[in-house]
């Protein structure tokens, strides 16, 4: 019987998968970057992000990396505009079918603190982690492993929902059930690891 839904944020909560990538290239191009298309990245953690741009040079890359905190700042995520409408009733009816619920993403605690602001969902939710609080980012499976014990449920009780392979891989990891969120047009994710790969976050309630 599944007594929890663990969420990812991005891609999941969130249609920003997109909106990272652009953002982040119209940023490299402003530094010299050129791209003939635009990189998709989705799912990755920042410390590999930016070593996929800058393998070889640990100072340039720390300098890129902290140009585009200040740049972040200058250029912010809508979340309003780019939340998914299916998320707030979905944790709603959760919440009152007594299922817990929680946030485990890989983005920094303030960016999991904002949504959760904008999406008007703090009072349905058990519990938050962000990755940026592990020891590991996911794959590594401890994200998960630690929500499954601040909510006291077992792998065979949770459901865990995501979008990216990387995501997926930490969910299976885990021992949870995995489903998968279709991601946004333009975004390509391998999504073969799940358990199932839904169009909507309502699809989870047919699995309780």
């Amino acid at each position: 019987m599944i007594k929890a839904v663990l969420f990812d944020m991005d891609g999941v909560l969130v249609d920003t998968e997109w909106f990272y990538n652009r953002r982040r290239v119209a940023y490299l191009e402003t530094k010299g970057f050129t791209f003939d298309e635009i990189p998709d990245l989705s799912g990755s953690n920042e410390k590999a992000i930016w070593e996929y741009f800058v393998p070889d040079d640990e100072v340039r890359r720390e300098e890129l990396r902290q140009g585009y905190a200040a740049y972040q700042v200058l250029h912010p995520v809508p979340y309003g505009e780019l939340l998914n409408r299916d998320a707030a009733p979905v944790m709603r009816e959760l919440h009152r079918r007594g299922v817990k619920c929680a946030i485990a993403s890989s983005s920094y605690r303030d960016l999991i603190d904002e949504l959760v602001e904008v999406a008007d969902i703090a009072n349905v939710l058990d519990f938050t982690i962000s990755g940026h609080e592990c020891s590991a980012f996911k794959p590594d499976p401890e994200i998960y492993e630690r929500a499954m014990g601040a909510l006291g449920v077992g792998p065979d009780e949770a459901l865990v929902i995501e979008d990216s392979p990387l995501g997926i891989e930490a969910g299976r990891r885990s021992g949870a059930r995995v489903l998968a969120l279709r991601p946004h047009e333009g975004v390509v994710l391998d999504q073969s690891g799940a358990d199932r790969i839904i169009d909507s976050l309502a699809d989870i309630l047919d699995e309780l």
